[in-house]
């Protein structure tokens, strides 16, 4: 429920606080004095879009605040996006004379999307024009589908509708590129039968790679290590024999100068490692072998990869991933071009779309009569006795909104042929209908706070007293704003607010106020006499608030 509205520099408004309580609350005063102003700002501050023409002339900025107290159906929301569901919900919205917009949920910034999100749990608004959208057929099937209940089920069925279509193109699809299709998946098994045949292991073209220079290269390194090993090891003159006797002539010396201990030490070092580098030599040389029948093996071998990888444009050692590669992208293929498959595909998608479709229409069937019997009921007391309103559904070929269209039809006299809105409903009969169906669905609404901003326009005498009473009714059950320029309507108010605009040198400026019971009176004593009010006036309006 909306607690509290303030406005600081919007339009016509210098600043306003304005706290809200339950049920019914009414706002008039002069035409141009700023009343629809209220719902404007409002508007805002749930992510409608704005600009720099909302700005008071003169100001810097714009800013518009409202506290609501968080409906349980929100809670889940609010913990969703890490917000205390216990704690007041503080919506604000500023927007500064450069354009820029700024928007806040409890005082962290966020982006649009997330206020018109929230804003759909806390408000519905029914503008002053409600009654023209009416016209649309998407407004009607959109109306009908919200009073009764069933928009999430339209939205499965839209879900649905969309999937079978993507279904059935698939299939389409696999039936008019079925011989595009074949042979590209011929050239892909033929390509994953050369690679098995190849059957190239992970890490075998580097292993192979590293034997063959090894086995090309047998005899330079019999001889290279043969001569290493005759320098470090030979009877005549070797680096181990210098090494052995540098190492005796340096012990001697310890003796006479201990200093000499870490040369000696060293020497004993290259000595031991010189031994260890002789022994690895002669191990080396007893493996090594010259064996050109695996030589020719492994040149066949690497002839028969490189073929390949020229073959498909590729590295050697990248041939396993192109196998497992093409392995995958063959299996794709074999599954899109899977006919019987796609076809069971596409007949469950149309399967759920009927089923859900039959469920839809069976739900608006059951909600049409509901809504034509209560809205014909209003009508007898909106001045159109007589009249009928009846909501037909005809069957249509299938789409994403089901089975059948939605008419909204009315008769405005007894006796008459019920036709479709658009065609013979006066200007303000459908004005009268729009706003009982506005009250009427509006009853079935979760939303918390209704606004109604001069849905009345084009009723007056007692069809308006029945309007002020069917908003009283819905004051009820909701928190009702309502935006009115007519005093039966206005005396039906639990609460009641005056605006009124000051004109001075500095500009023009929007002033809201909350009538006390004395208020009230001269203030629907206006409404009914205009600019004079006179002790008859004040009476007559006495007697209305009293009634």
């Amino acid at each position: 429920m909306l607690r509290t509205l303030h406005i600081r520099d919007f339009v016509i408004v210098d600043e306003a606080q304005l706290h809200f309580d339950a049920g019914f609350t009414v706002f008039s005063g002069e035409t141009g004095a700023g009343k629809s102003i209220l719902v404007d700002a409002l508007s805002l501050a749930l992510g409608a879009r704005g600009d720099v023409m909302v700005l008071r002339e003169g100001a810097s900025r714009a800013d518009i605040t409202a506290v609501f107290e968080p409906p349980l159906a929100l809670h889940d929301w609010l913990r969703e996006h890490e917000l205390d569901p216990d704690d007041a919900l503080v919506l604000r919205r500023v927007i500064d004379n450069q354009g820029r917009s700024r928007a806040f949920i409890n005082g962290l910034p966020v982006a649009l999307t997330q206020l018109r999100e929230l804003g759909a749990f806390l408000v519905d608004i029914h503008g002053q024009h409600a009654h023209q959208s009416l016209l649309k057929a998407s407004s009607q099937r959109e109306l009908l589908d919200a009073h009764g209940g069933h928009a999430n089920l339209a939205r499965d069925v839209q879900q649905a509708w969309h999937a079978w279509q993507q279904a059935q193109k698939s299939l389409e699809d696999a039936r008019r590129n079925a011989a595009a299709l074949q042979e590209e998946r011929e050239r892909l098994a033929w390509r994953l039968e050369e690679l098995d045949r190849l059957a190239l292991g992970d890490g075998e073209w580097d292993t192979i790679s590293a034997e063959h220079s090894r086995l090309a290269h047998a005899q330079a390194l019999l001889e290279g290590a043969g001569a290493a090993l005759s320098t470090l090891d030979d009877e005549n003159g070797s680096a181990r024999q210098a090494l052995g006797a540098a190492a005796q002539h340096i012990r001697h010396l310890l003796k006479h100068d201990p200093q000499l201990q870490g040369i000696h030490d060293a020497i004993e070092s290259a000595l031991i490692s010189t031994g260890e580098a002789v022994s690895d030599l002669n191990s080396y040389l007893g493996r090594l072998d010259l064996d050109p029948e695996r030589l020719a093996q492994a040149e066949q071998r690497m002839a028969a990869i490189f073929d390949i990888a020229r073959k498909f444009h590729s590295e050697p050692a990248e041939l396993p991933a192109l196998r497992l590669q093409l392995a995958e992208t063959l299996q794709a293929s074999q599954q899109a071009a899977d006919l019987e498959a796609l076809q069971a595909s596409s007949d469950a998608a149309a399967a759920q779309y009927e089923t859900l479709a039959g469920m839809l229409g069976k739900a608006r069937r059951k909600t049409g009569k509901t809504l034509a019997r209560r809205v014909t009921e209003a009508m007898q007391t909106l001045a159109m006795q007589g009249g009928r309103f009846d909501v037909a559904l005809q069957p249509c070929p299938a789409g994403p909104h089901g089975t059948e269209s939605v008419a909204f039809l009315v008769a405005g006299h007894a006796g008459t042929t019920a036709r479709p809105l658009a065609k013979v409903a006066s200007g303000g009969e459908l004005a009268r209908i729009a706003l009982a169906l506005s009250v009427i669905a509006s009853q079935a609404a979760r939303v918390p706070t209704l606004i109604f901003d001069e849905v009345d326009t084009g009723i007056g005498g007692a069809v308006a007293d029945v309007v002020g009473g069917l908003l009283r009714q819905l004051g009820q059950r909701h928190q009702v704003l309502c935006v009115t320029h007519l005093p039966q309507v206005a005396a039906r108010g639990m609460h009641h607010y005056e605006v009124s605009k000051t004109t001075s040198g500095a500009g023009t400026v929007s002033n809201i106020v909350s009538l006390d019971d004395a208020g009230r009176v001269n203030e629907v004593a206006r409404m009914l006499g205009g600019l004079k009010i006179t002790d008859t006036t004040r009476k007559h309006a006495r007697e209305m608030l009293a009634n």
